[in-house]
């Protein structure tokens, strides 16, 4: 009867402890978030923005410890040409397969499956997935009570999108676009 009595005594506890250690999901506002992105090359930079599908952020009361995000690939968007002088022609190159392929493609994720805390945010550890290709990633998150954001560069070339890529081809002259691209991000909650 004893040992019963410990099981469920243990069991008890065990359960209670796990109640007051709930993961709460930060749902992103994706009206209000950005990502906007700079791409460049030999003889100069385009820039833009794309939209976010969905997100959400984990938390362990003020710890970050996962979250996952959905790119719409599809809504690239071109802001330093204006229409009828590039914009359109850039932008759907961009959604071509020489580059992201957004009609078998249509979204890219993040997943983070771990973040440790420093003095400005966090450092930020998942996967990326582009173009059908998955990689792990690593970056700084600062983060604040209503947003979070970050910067960072992403090497095009090994998500399978080297098109113009001096890495992989010659005589390429002016023609060469970098194989990183910047992304610059503030989510909303």
């Amino acid at each position: 009867m004893k040992t019963i009595f410990k099981s469920v005594l243990i069991l008890t506890v065990a359960v209670g402890a796990t109640a007051f250690t709930t993961t709460m999901k930060k749902t992103i506002n994706v009206e209000t978030s950005t990502i906007t992105w700079k791409g460049k090359k030999v003889l100069g930079s385009h820039t833009g923005t794309i939209n976010l599908q969905e997100g959400y952020l984990e938390m362990d009361g003020d710890q970050l410890t996962g979250g996952m995000f959905v790119v719409d690939m599809t809504s690239i968007n071109v802001t330093d040409l204006k229409a009828g002088e590039g914009k359109e022609k850039l932008e759907g190159h961009l959604k071509s397969d020489d580059f992201f392929g957004v009609e078998n493609f249509p979204t890219a994720t993040l997943v983070i499956n771990s973040a440790t805390k420093n003095a400005d945010g966090y450092i930020v550890n998942g996967d990326i997935t582009i173009k059908g290709t998955t990689l792990p990633i690593e970056f700084d998150l600062d983060m604040g009570a209503d947003f979070a954001a970050t910067s960072l560069k992403i090497d095009r070339t090994k998500f399978n999108v080297r098109y113009g890529s001096g890495s992989f081809f010659d005589n390429l002259g002016d023609n060469t676009i970098a194989d990183n691209f910047e992304l610059d991000v503030t989510l909303k909650f």
